[in-house]
């Protein structure tokens, strides 16, 4: 299963014995799925658990005739898809007018009344996410969305969220093939949104994975580092090299001073060492920017010896 469906599993889970609070969140799960009047509601997901959990919802709630069709496969042939259907016309009427619309209005708007308190709200955010949310996995990106049918719904849904005291939610707004996605980037501000709609322990994995992607970085940075501070010793090393086996040809090394014929002996022997190490090598010991001195110097006579 993808990391989407481990969340719906996880919300469906969720046991409430409060009638106002199953009612949001099946009115969240209807509102959102496409087909919601006066005369027609049907259900449609490629969740099995959030298609049982609707089910079971209407069914103790309002006990209406269920037409269930699943297992059917979609267009790219990689899932299935679930349907469910309510048969009698009558029935579509009495749940519609008891979430509180009416076959006058002219477009869907999300209906305050029913979400009045702040656990019907999480309630019914978790029934929207139910019905069109999803969330990418982790270890790929963060990302969790919403992709919602009606414009107004849209704005609905952000107010709403927006709202909530518990948590500081920024979504965003995109439209895109025909839907209006309400969305969430950030790994801190999806583990929210999972743990408001009642999904902690997929929050935690979240919270998981990207402790263990911080620590990847972070040995990586330094491998990255330390390869890159390699590469800067063996270039100057294999410079500083050089500059000695020149004066060694032309002039000799025993004719250089002491300090720099010892530096001089101390690079040739040991051509991986850094400079603090060949400062720390020397007899006394000197810093690192004593031995760059040193070098300096070498170098320098390097250079007049090949103007010469």
């Amino acid at each position: 299963m993808s990391f989407s469906s481990d969340v719906k599993k996880e919300l469906c889970s969720a046991q409430s014995f409060d009638r106002e609070a199953l009612k949001a969140e099946l009115y969240g799960i209807l509102l959102f799925g496409k087909t919601f009047s006066a005369d027609k509601i049907v259900f449609t997901t490629e969740s099995s658990h959030a298609i049982k959990r609707a089910a079971m919802l209407l069914e103790n709630l309002y006990m209406p005739i269920i037409e269930k069709q699943t297992a059917l496969r979609t267009k790219n042939g990689g899932s299935h898809l679930y349907k469910m259907s309510l048969i009698d016309s009558s029935e579509c009427k009495r749940i519609f007018e008891d979430f509180g619309h009416s076959e006058s209005q002219v477009t869907l708007r999300v209906n305050r009344a029913v979400i009045g308190r702040d656990e019907l709200a999480a309630a019914f955010v978790r029934g929207v996410f139910l019905s069109c949310g999803s969330v990418s996995d982790p270890v790929k990106s963060y990302h969790a969305e919403f992709s919602v049918p009606y414009k107004n719904l849209s704005t609905d849904l952000c107010k709403i969220l927006t709202e909530v005291t518990d948590c500081v939610f920024t979504p965003k707004t995109v439209a895109r093939s025909g839907n209006y996605i309400v969305y969430f980037k950030g790994s801190e501000q999806i583990c929210d949104l999972l743990t408001y709609m009642g999904a902690p322990i997929r929050a935690m994995e979240i919270m998981g994975t990207k402790a263990v992607k911080q620590v990847r970085n972070n040995v990586n940075r330094r491998i990255n580092s330390e390869v890159a501070n390699i590469g800067k010793v063996a270039t100057a090393s294999a410079r500083q090299i050089e500059a000695i086996e020149h004066i060694k040809t032309i002039k000799g090394l025993e004719s250089l001073p002491q300090d720099l014929k010892e530096i001089a002996f101390l690079r040739l022997e040991n051509p991986e060492m850094s400079l603090r190490d060949l400062g720390q090598n020397l007899s006394p010991p000197i810093s690192r920017s004593g031995a760059n001195h040193r070098i300096q110097r070498l170098l320098e006579l390097a250079d007049m010896t090949e103007e010469k």
